[in-house]
């Protein structure tokens, strides 16, 4: 059934607003996938704070050429049925929910990505991406490891506490 011109177009300015603040947008071939697949590939999205689309990749070009940041983007690799997947607050969260689903459903296959920058990144640095840490993650790891010299420290004075109490206890008795 075809859609009409001010449908298309009201698609793709939602579209270019989506990805003008997006940081990162993956796009993977889903074929083989049910609308139950596509329904709960939505659901675990929205709980990782990504928004997931599916549109013809003739809009999502238009969509692009509108977009000062896309403009000059090589769109050869947009071939064949895409879900895309944006967020705006983390570049690995959209890899990432698509790597999770995949698990269970291995006909989601990335094709590849826009960076915020403007980047296409191939299929490959995508799940580079995809395998990288969570963003609460590196933040903990982060802290951990500068919190380490204090915890150290820490440590070594209650050692050195706990030896000097046991030899006063031990002169005492």
């Amino acid at each position: 059934m075809a859609i009409s011109k001010e449908t298309k177009q009201s698609q793709i300015a939602a579209f270019s607003e989506s990805i003008k603040d997006a940081k990162m947008t993956v796009f993977a071939h889903y074929n083989g996938l049910s609308v139950s697949h596509m329904q709960e590939l939505r659901a675990k999205a929205r709980e990782a704070g990504v928004s997931v689309k599916v549109m013809k990749n003739r809009l999502v070009r238009v969509a692009l050429t509108q977009n000062a940041t896309y403009k000059d983007i090589d769109t050869d690799s947009l071939t064949g049925q895409l879900v895309y997947a944006m967020s705006d607050d983390d570049e690995v969260a959209p890899a990432q929910v698509f790597k999770d689903f995949a698990k269970a459903h291995p006909e989601l296959q990335f094709a590849g990505a826009f960076s915020g920058e403007g980047t296409l990144l191939s299929a490959d640095e995508v799940t580079s991406l995809a395998n990288l840490p969570s963003k609460p993650q590196l933040i903990a790891e982060v802290v951990a490891q500068l919190l380490s010299p204090v915890h150290d420290t820490t440590n070594a004075l209650a050692g050195n506490l706990h030896a000097l109490l046991d030899g006063i206890e031990a002169k005492a008795a």
